[in-house]
């Protein structure tokens, strides 16, 4: 994966897993640098359960007590169901890096051109809630 021109590996990251009924249905990979959790990854399987919601107070709990200033992730302008998704949540949108996916082409080559619903997939927005005043 890469995000902010960093190749990043989320199955070496540590992260928290959703179980129902002896299944996996969710999964959330974090890191914490330089006080400031980042959200690496988040996938869940079934929707409107609250799979997303849990993974995302999960990481928000482990931030806190990490004394983490923010949590924020990234995600890409063709992701119309996760802006939606996060900004109910409580994320913000913190910036708009313009054409990112350009330069993380140059990392991964095998990013498509067209994203989720046929966007051009180019741009990266990086969404974000402040957790200490």
């Amino acid at each position: 994966m890469v995000t902010r021109g960093n190749l990043l590996y989320p199955e070496k990251l540590d992260g928290f897993v959703v179980v129902e009924k002896n299944k996996r249905v969710g999964l959330l990979t974090y890191r914490i640098l330089d006080g400031e959790c980042e959200v690496v990854t988040l996938d869940s399987l079934v929707e409107g359960q609250g799979v997303g919601s849990s993974l995302l107070n999960a990481a928000r709990d482990l931030a806190v007590s990490n004394r983490c200033r923010r949590l924020w992730l990234i995600t890409t302008n063709d992701n119309l169901h996760a802006l939606g998704f996060y900004q109910k949540w409580g994320l913000q949108i913190a910036a708009l890096h313009r054409n990112a996916l350009e330069e993380s082409r140059k990392l991964k080559p095998e990013i498509p051109m067209i994203g989720k619903n046929g966007i051009p997939l180019r741009d990266e927005i990086e969404l974000e809630i402040l957790l200490t005043p």
